[in-house]
């Protein structure tokens, strides 16, 4: 699967845990976060993650920072973005299997590096359930 991560300087050492999984599993991955602490500004990776869901470069998207707010604004003015703020993996379940969430955002300073590698790879193994939920799914867009 095409995935594509980003995070500011809250999160470089949470990107690494990811990756170091999600490349174990065989996915290919682009970065477009920050690989230092320095201070960066999270709109930046974050419009990168979601044009790259919005033209079909990538499938899932992951961004990180702080309080995970920011990236969660920043990606969802994106017409055929979904993010969702996940703070455990049964929410990260929930955000695929009822919303069809393509982007997980991560809160670095709220949760720990095995709790987010635990959401992506719940993120990444549930479905969407469809049914019921399509139609609500469906009504999220502005068109």
């Amino acid at each position: 699967m095409k995935i594509s991560i980003g995070n500011d300087h809250a999160g470089p050492d949470y990107k690494q845990a990811v990756v170091k999984m999600l490349e174990e599993k065989g996915h290919d991955i682009t970065n477009h976060g920050t690989d230092t602490f320095d201070s960066v500004d999270y709109p930046d990776f974050a419009h990168k993650v979601a044009q790259d869901i919005q033209e079909n470069r990538s499938e899932i998207g992951i961004v990180i920072c702080g309080s995970a707010q920011g990236v969660s604004m920043t990606v969802n003015k994106y017409q055929n973005v979904r993010g969702a703020v996940c703070w455990i993996k049964e929410i990260a379940g929930l955000a695929r299997e009822h919303n069809n969430a393509n982007v997980i955002c991560i809160p670095a300073r709220f949760t720990s590096i095995p709790q987010a590698v635990a959401m992506v790879e719940v993120f990444l193994e549930t479905e969407f359930a469809g049914g019921r939920h399509a139609n609500r799914v469906n009504k999220i867009a502005c068109s």
